[in-house]
C-alpha cells in the first residue's frame, strides 16, 4: 500500500490532497517559497494526528506541520522534493475548555488566534495575544514560533501564556499536558522544548492558555517625535507613569504611516501639518482597572508632561473605541501596505532598548553607504525591543535585481544587530529562511545542545526537515 493510500484510510479519502488540489498549502504566506508534496493531509483529532504520524514514519515520509499558512519565515512549507506530507491542523478547532476560575482556556492547535480572543471574551475575559494576522493563523503556529504581537511589553509572548500542551511526539505518541498550573517543578520543562521549536520536534495539537481579567478601559493614542531618542525617552516615562497598565507601545517611522494613508486612502493621517511632518511615531495603549476617565487622566497626565519637555510635537487621544480602532488600524495595515508596494528584504529583529536609536542611525547609514538610495521600512514593537527593519529598493529601480541582493543585506543589517547585542530574530521564527544563518551568531555550544535536543526528541529525523538546524548537521 503506497502512502496516500495509507492516509486515506486514517483520515478519510476527502481529507487526503495531491495535485491540483494540494497547492494551496505549498506557498508560503509572503509567496518566497513553494514546494512539492506527496500529499496534503487533514487530520480531524489527535488520535488521527497520531496515526499520520505513524504511517509517516513507516514510508519515512518528511512532515511538515502547517496551521494557517501565515508565517513570515517558510517555517510551515515543504522542499522541492516532493517527498513530504504537509499536516494541515485547521480541522482540530475546538475550543475544549474556558475556566474562569482558574483563567485559563483550553483550546485545539487550529484555532485562529481571533476565535480563541471571541471565546475569552465570551466569559468576560481576556486573551492578550493580538497579531495582524489574527483572523487567519491558528493557535498551533503560534505556538510553534513562539509568536509576539502587540500587547508582549504586558503580558508576554506565547510562551509566557502558556500553561499546558498536548503533543504528538515524533514517534507518534501522544503527550496529554493539559495542566493548567501554574506551577509545576517536576523536572524538565517539556512544553518550553515544543514551543518554538516551528514544528522539528513534535505536533502541538492542543494548548491551555492564560486568561487575564477584561479591562474596564483602555486608552488609546498616537504621539508624534521629531528624533527616534525622544520616542525611547517617551517608552521610559510611559513605564514610569502607567506602570504595568502599559500594553502597548509601537514604534512607527513616517515611511511607513505615509505608505499606508497612499496604499489604502480610506485611512487618514490622524495629525495636522505640524505631527505629519515628524520623523517618528509611536502607538500607546493603557488598560485600566478603574474607569474610561481614570484612564484618560492618566494618559493626558503623563503625555502632557512629555509635551512640555519637548519630546511629543504632537498628540492623537483617542475619544472613543472607534478612534482607537482607527489608530490601531494604521499600525496593522503597515505589512498589508508593505505586500501593496512590492517585495522587500525583511528582518525580525530585537534590540536593547537602551541602544534602539543608535542601531538605527548607524545600520541606516551603512545601508546607504552600500547601496545607495535604499528605503528604510522600520516599525515594530519598542517596548520590548522588537523591531521590524525592512529594506526596500530604491524608488523606480530593479525590485527583482535589488532581491537578488539579499544575503549581502542580510549580512550587513545581522552584523549590526549582532554587534549591538541582539538578535536576528525575535517573533517570527527561523524557519527556512535563517537556518543557515544561526551557525553565525550562535555559539557552538548552543548549537550543539540544539542538535542533541533535535536527535533525541525526533531519532527519525522526519519532523519538518531542512528547518531550523540543516539537516546535514545532526
Amino acid at each position: 500500500m503506497n502512502i496516500v493510500m495509507a492516509l486515506q484510510q486514517v483520515v478519510g479519502a476527502d481529507h487526503v490532497l495531491t495535485g491540483e488540489a494540494a497547492q494551496p498549502y505549498l506557498t508560503d504566506w509572503r509567496g518566497r517559497y513553494t514546494g512539492q508534496a506527496l500529499a496534503v493531509v487533514r487530520p480531524g483529532n489527535v488520535q488521527e494526528v497520531a496515526q499520520v504520524v505513524r504511517c509517516c514514519i513507516e514510508h519515512q515520509a518528511p512532515m511538515v506541520p502547517q496551521g494557517g499558512n501565515t508565517g513570515l519565515c517558510g517555517g510551515a512549507t515543504p522542499d522541492a522534493q516532493g517527498k513530504s506530507v504537509v499536516v494541515v491542523l485547521t480541522r482540530l478547532n475546538r475550543v475544549l475548555q474556558v475556566d474562569t476560575a482558574d483563567d485559563t482556556i483550553t483550546v485545539q492547535a487550529g484555532c485562529t488566534l481571533r476565535e480563541v480572543q471571541e471565546a475569552a471574551a465570551a466569559a468576560d475575559r481576556l486573551f492578550p495575544l493580538s497579531l495582524a494576522a489574527e483572523g487567519s493563523c491558528t493557535i498551533g503556529g503560534n505556538l510553534a514560533t513562539n509568536a509576539g504581537g502587540t500587547q508582549v511589553l504586558r503580558y508576554g509572548n506565547t510562551r509566557d501564556l502558556t500553561l499546558g500542551l498536548e503533543v504528538v511526539t515524533a514517534d507518534g505518541d501522544i503527550w496529554s499536558g493539559l495542566r493548567g498550573l501554574r506551577k509545576d517543578n517536576t523536572g524538565y520543562d517539556l512544553r518550553d522544548l515544543y514551543i518554538g521549536s516551528e514544528g522539528t520536534l513534535g505536533i502541538i495539537t492542543a494548548a491551555t492558555l492564560k486568561l487575564y481579567p477584561q479591562p474596564v478601559a483602555r486608552c488609546t493614542a498616537m504621539l508624534a517625535f521629531n528624533e527616534l531618542p525622544a520616542a525611547v525617552r517617551m517608552l521610559a516615562r510611559a513605564r514610569k507613569g502607567f506602570g504595568a497598565a502599559l500594553t502597548g507601545f509601537e514604534l512607527i517611522s513616517h515611511y511607513c504611516l505615509d505608505s499606508v494613508t497612499r496604499q489604502f486612502t480610506q485611512q487618514k493621517w490622524p495629525f495636522d501639518e505640524s505631527g505629519r511632518q515628524c520623523a517618528w511615531y509611536a502607538l500607546l495603549e493603557i488598560s485600566d482597572s478603574e474607569s474610561a476617565d481614570h484612564a484618560r487622566e492618566r494618559f493626558e497626565t503623563v503625555v502632557g508632561d512629555a509635551i512640555e519637555a519637548g519630546d511629543v510635537v504632537d498628540a492623537v487621544i483617542a475619544a472613543s473605541i472607534a478612534q482607537s480602532n482607527d489608530l490601531w488600524h494604521l499600525r496593522e495595515s503597515i505589512p498589508l501596505a508593505e505586500k501593496q508596494m512590492g517585495k522587500n528584504i525583511k528582518h525580525d529583529v530585537s534590540i536593547p532598548v537602551s541602544r534602539m536609536a543608535d542601531f538605527v542611525d548607524q545600520t541606516n547609514a551603512q545601508l546607504q553607504q552600500a547601496f545607495p538610495g535604499v528605503r528604510h521600512i522600520v516599525f515594530g514593537h519598542l517596548g520590548d525591543g522588537n523591531l521590524h527593519y525592512n529594506v526596500a529598493a530604491p524608488a523606480g529601480s530593479d525590485e527583482t535585481a535589488f532581491l537578488g541582493l539579499q544575503s549581502q543585506v542580510y549580512q550587513l543589517v545581522h552584523d549590526s544587530v549582532h554587534a549591538f547585542a541582539g538578535s536576528i530574530s525575535a517573533e517570527h521564527g527561523v524557519g527556512q529562511l535563517k537556518k543557515d544563518l544561526l551557525p553565525l551568531y550562535k555559539s557552538e555550544v548552543e548549537l550543539a545542545l540544539m542538535r542533541k535536543i533535535k536527535r533525541a526528541l525526533d531519532p527519525h529525523v522526519l519532523m519538518n526537515p531542512g528547518k531550523v538546524i540543516n539537516s546535514a548537521d545532526i
